[in-house]
């Protein structure tokens, strides 16, 4: 399946949603972005189980901005509504395997039960 072009309205409901979220943040400028997004189709073809979602900041600027993405191509992962990763620079395509396996042998009970600890101590 194709990464799917995501926008203010229906971001937060692809974030939110059960299941491994992988968004590419990227700009038409910017030539790290051309050369990863046919890595970025790769993977969203050969692992239809995961969504892959794309935002182009230049058009979702307060998307890019509540994130917190400050340089492109950044990546942002979530499982389950909860975000995982938000890191700058591209991915090899030989490291999606890894992450996707990494992120689905993650516990999320274990994962949510830490960040109430985490609010709690706020």
């Amino acid at each position: 399946m194709s990464p799917i072009d995501l926008t203010t309205k229906d971001f937060n409901e692809t974030l939110d949603k059960e299941g491994i979220v992988i968004i590419d943040f990227w700009a038409e400028w910017c030539g790290p972005c051309k050369q990863f997004a046919p890595i970025f189709d790769r993977a969203a073809e050969k692992y239809p189980d995961v969504t892959f979602g794309k935002v182009n900041i230049d058009e979702q600027k307060a998307i890019a901005t509540q994130y917190g993405v400050h340089s492109v191509p950044t990546i942002l992962v979530s499982r389950d509504g909860i975000i995982l990763l938000n890191q700058g620079g591209s991915l090899p395509e030989e490291a999606f395997p890894q992450l996707i396996d990494h992120v689905k042998a993650l516990d999320m009970d274990e994962i949510r039960a830490e960040i109430a600890k985490e609010d709690e101590e706020d």
